[in-house]
């Protein structure tokens, strides 16, 4: 695309629609936005683009801009059936993400790490060890960095690691990353993607443009990801904990890629299975990159882990507070259980994704779980797979403060206190950082006591 001579209009003044915006009018490009929310950042973010050019759209010029754009780019939090799009679409306008748009202006050399649970982790992992290797490398996507947002600071021989969302890969018809990884899939926003198959066919997109010169990197242990092996252009390279794979795997206390030994998993500084997973997957990548073994060992041995994720924030009185609040659903809870060495406390709770809760509680019930605090628009529903399960032994809270003093109140000397929703967070906060922010403000506020 020409940009002087196209009309965008961006749907959605969010992190990424503020970004994608910016650019264009850098580039001299004429561009307007559009976004029905009624909060005061996107009032905030929508008087900021004003300032710099952009056109802020109301309703009532809404089809008029429409009529003048080329180009729809759409924000990741927008579903790709909004009203704007349909019209869009209706009307023969070519509909792109922010994602597709940014990859589009420059075409640089492309890790894409997407899956159910454990992207940001394995992003962050990869980051660490081209670190370690001093590669020329910027990490964006679903991190919070939008492509937008860096592509001025990038020449031809920046390599990009990108944390792929379903949402972002929504609206990518062109985007051919060269190593496509795609970790895990369990069922999740089904309240935005209606069916667990269209949530897998929106995760396969991720490698459908490859061919024999790239890479297409999938979880041998999980049965539906192993079957993409045969729906992909790219070379298939695996990733087990369980098998001797043709790839990246876990034998005798060591992470091996082919043949080779690359590092102990005692060197780890992150643990749990679920991070032999991401590990393994940073160390497909990083071999296939061309990095050297120093660096990787460096880089995973070195890396503490991300906010949000299993997080010990404290210990206080032999009780440890794990601030798990990046767990969305209940595959990503499931795996925090399975973390737990010790009796535990477990907070619950949040807003529904269109999952069933019943997995989740039998995992609860075959665990040392001794209490479980439940909060949120979905307790009712969790509290009925609670019962199914047989477990009794729970309290149901309609105030998340109230919660989190319930849960303190029940742990004892060798416990741990596990907030882990399992559910998102926007029937109160903006999103599960600020959830998270919130637990561990209560926990040291509990602590100082």
């Amino acid at each position: 695309m020409f940009l002087k001579t196209q009309v965008f209009l961006i749907l959605g003044a969010s992190k990424s629609g503020c970004a994608v915006s910016e650019y264009l009018i850098i580039e001299g490009a004429r561009a307007y936005v559009f976004d029905d929310s009624v909060s005061d950042k996107t009032r905030e973010n929508l008087e900021k683009l004003s300032a710099l050019g952009v056109t802020v759209v109301s309703k009532e010029s809404l089809d008029d801009a429409i009529s003048a754009a080329d180009v729809l780019i759409v924000s990741p939090g927008v579903p790709i059936n909004h009203p704007v799009a349909v019209k869009c679409k209706e009307r023969g306008k070519r509909i792109m993400g922010e994602l597709e748009f940014g990859f589009s202006e420059f075409l640089p050399p492309t890790v894409a790490v997407t899956g159910t649970n454990g992207k940001t982790t394995t992003v962050s992992l990869i980051d660490s060890i081209l670190k370690k290797a001093e590669m020329n490398h910027k990490t964006v996507g679903n991190v919070g960095v939008p492509v937008t947002s860096v592509i001025n600071d990038c020449d031809k021989d920046t390599l990009l690691v990108a944390e792929v969302s379903s949402f972002q890969l929504e609206s990518v018809s062109s985007f051919c990353p060269h190593i496509a990884c795609v970790l895990n899939i369990a069922p999740d926003h089904l309240e935005r993607h209606y069916s667990m198959d269209n949530y897998v066919f929106l995760k396969k997109k991720i490698f459908k443009n490859q061919k024999e010169s790239e890479y297409t990197v999938l979880n041998y242990d999980d049965e539906t990801v192993r079957g993409f092996s045969s729906q992909t252009g790219g070379k298939v390279v695996f990733v087990s904990i369980k098998e001797t794979v043709d790839g990246a795997f876990v034998k005798d206390s060591a992470i091996y890629f082919k043949d080779e030994r690359v590092i102990e998993t005692g060197d780890l500084a992150i643990k749990g299975e679920h991070n032999l997973y991401n590990a393994a997957f940073a160390v497909a990548c990083a071999k296939l990159l061309g990095v050297d073994n120093e660096s990787i060992v460096s880089g995973l041995a070195d890396f503490k882990g991300i906010k949000h994720r299993l997080e010990n924030v404290l210990e206080k009185d032999g009780v440890i507070y794990y601030n798990d609040s990046k767990s969305t659903n209940t595959a990503s809870a499931i795996s925090a259980i399975g973390f737990m060495d010790r009796p535990f406390v477990i907070i619950l709770g949040g807003s529904e994704k269109g999952e069933k809760y019943d997995l989740l509680f039998s995992r609860i019930a075959r665990s040392v779980c001794r209490y479980v605090v439940i909060t949120g628009a979905s307790r009712y529903s969790m509290m009925k797979a609670a019962r199914e399960a047989g477990i009794d032994n729970f309290t149901l809270s309609d105030d998340f403060d109230s919660a989190l003093k319930v849960a303190f109140s029940f742990a004892k000397p060798g416990d741990a206190v596990l907030f882990s929703p399992a559910c998102a967070s926007f029937d109160r906060f903006n999103g599960y950082e600020e959830r998270g922010e919130a637990f561990v403000k209560a926990v040291k506020e509990f602590a100082d006591r």
